[in-house]
Formats: C-alpha cells, sequence, structure tokens
C-alpha cells in the first residue's frame, strides 16, 4: 500500500467529513442566509425558502460528496467571473428585447469538451447558458449542441475560456490532444 499524497488526503476529507453534523448546519445556515436575502424576512416567504433551502442542502451536500479535487483558488476566481459573465448575459438578452432591430439568427453549434472529469463537464454544459445569447441544448460524451441567438457568431473562443475556468475551478488540465473547439 503506497503513501498518502496531499490530493489523496484532500479528496478523503471532502467525502467524509470530520464532522459531518457541523458541515449539514453550516449548509443549512448557509442556504437560509441566501434565502432571507433573497426573499426577505417575511415569515410567510418559508413556505417556499423552507423546502427550498432543504432541498438545496441536500442538493448540494450531495454534489460534494462527488466533488473531487476542487479548487479553493479556483473558486475564488471562477466567482467574480461568474458574476460579471451573468451580468453581461442578461444585459444582453435584455437589450435584443428593447431593440428590436438588433440581430438574431438562432441556431445550433456544437463543440468538443477537453474536460476528462464527467462532473466538471456536466457543470461547465449548465454554466454555458449565462453566457449572452446562449443556451446548452444537448450534452453527448464530450460534444455540447449550445443555441445560440446569433449562430453566425462563432462561440468558440467563449467556451474555451468558459471551459478553462471550469478546468480552473476543478484543478483540471484541459486535453489538448485532437480535440477542435466549436464546428458548425
Amino acid at each position: 500500500m503506497g503513501a498518502n499524497t496531499g490530493s489523496d488526503l484532500t479528496d478523503a476529507a471532502a467525502v467524509h467529513p470530520a464532522h459531518p453534523g457541523r458541515e449539514l448546519a453550516g449548509r443549512l445556515l448557509l442556504f437560509g442566509a441566501v434565502w432571507i436575502l433573497l426573499a426577505g424576512t417575511d415569515p410567510l416567504s418559508w413556505l417556499v425558502g423552507g423546502p427550498a433551502v432543504v432541498a438545496a442542502t441536500w442538493a448540494s451536500q450531495r454534489l460534494a460528496q462527488r466533488a473531487r479535487g476542487l479548487s479553493f483558488l479556483g473558486l475564488l476566481r471562477f466567482l467574480p467571473f461568474f458574476i460579471a459573465e451573468s451580468v453581461r448575459g442578461g444585459l444582453d438578452v435584455a437589450l435584443r428585447v428593447l431593440r428590436p432591430r438588433m440581430r438574431i439568427s438562432p441556431g445550433v453549434q456544437t463543440y468538443r469538451s477537453r474536460l476528462d472529469d464527467r462532473a466538471a463537464r456536466l457543470f461547465f454544459v449548465g454554466v454555458i447558458s449565462l453566457l449572452p445569447g446562449t443556451l446548452s441544448a444537448d450534452l453527448r460524451g464530450r460534444v455540447v449542441h449550445v443555441h445560440a441567438l446569433d449562430a453566425d457568431n462563432d462561440l468558440a473562443p467563449e467556451l474555451e475560456r468558459l471551459e478553462r475556468r471550469v478546468a480552473d475551478l476543478f484543478a483540471q488540465p484541459l486535453a489538448t490532444v485532437g480535440f477542435p473547439g466549436a464546428k458548425r
């Protein structure tokens, strides 16, 4: 039996925390605080908020058990990117609604992901929709189909930039051999 490396210990701690009750309570408090920030302090909001907080806690607990090698520094770098892209995506859609003459040429583009880890790939696909004018439509193995409001614009540079951020978050190198970007 080989010696444990630091990453083995990190993975073991993520899957089997020293104090699971404290971790669960911390998640409940975190999601409860988020609910209060979003919905305010009206006690009636907890009719919806209570089940939402419990569901979010359960889902995050399940995801944390499956998460391997998430990088804390990657998370710190990803959060500002996520917020900025969310705002940029929202503004893009708002401008398209407010300016009806704005170019819309819907279509689907495909992108071959270079992420090896399935969880990272699923996260990547989920986050694609916050890029301006995009919506993840399908994932088959490594191939992602992305619906775009303006399919004449090549999405590959944006998708590659997002994929690098997700790879950083999951502390995972990107595959480099035989993976062309977007194809129409």
